[in-house]
């Protein structure tokens, strides 16, 4: 199982979500935990990819369909477990959040 921290305004993010948007975002890192596991070959419909710009920063798309698409950003941090991957979450919300991921 991976470990994981988030960042001030990635928690300022979230808690501006809905409460629909949080279990969608919290259904859609269940894959993604699982995905970890596979050395980062993640499935295609978590659409994860470099946030051009920023090094070492990710995206992950969270949600499509009516609406503006959710995504967060992320990256890797030092492991605090041998061989576990760490993930620090960055940003939360729409397209929006990746002018400052």
């Amino acid at each position: 199982m991976p470990t994981y921290e988030t960042t001030p305004r990635f928690t300022a993010d979230l808690n501006r979500l809905t409460p629909e948007q949080r279990h969608r975002f919290r259904r859609t890192v269940a894959a993604f935990v699982e995905d970890l596991s596979t050395e980062g070959r993640f499935r295609a419909g978590l659409r994860v990819k470099r946030v051009q710009h920023a090094s070492g920063v990710y995206e992950l798309t969270w949600s499509m369909g009516a609406g503006p698409a959710g995504r967060t950003t992320w990256q890797y941090g030092p492991a605090l477990r041998p061989n576990t991957p760490h993930v620090i979450w960055r940003r939360i919300g729409t397209h929006d959040i990746l002018t400052s991921p």
